[in-house]
């Protein structure tokens, strides 16, 4: 059996014990919602990433038909064409990478 001191200081234990867990249960809350900002924020990033890779992609590839036009058109006037290619607006500068 246990006396009254020791009774009360179960008690006390207890309390301080669910205290505890509770206290561990909202730091680990709050860590899962930072975790799940950083990842939102994350995929927002790459999203914007990919999709300037894509417009970057499409740019190249419409060079690259001008380009195959060119080469396989016998009859036209291949340096006339490349000029045109030269006074065309430049292709937007590379996407710089970002560091985190």
């Amino acid at each position: 059996m246990m006396g009254p001191g020791e009774t009360i200081a179960a008690i006390v234990l207890g309390g301080i014990v669910i205290g505890v867990l509770i206290l561990l249960g909202k730091v680990f809350h709050r860590f899962m919602a930072y975790k799940e900002r950083q990842l939102g924020l994350t995929a927002d990033a790459t999203a914007e990433k990919a999709a300037q890779y894509a417009s970057h992609v499409e740019q190249l590839e419409a060079r690259v038909r001008v380009l195959e036009r060119i080469a396989t058109d016998k009859g036209a006037d291949l340096a006339l064409q490349i000029e045109e290619l030269r006074d065309a607006p430049p292709a937007q500068p590379r996407i710089e990478e970002r560091s985190n």
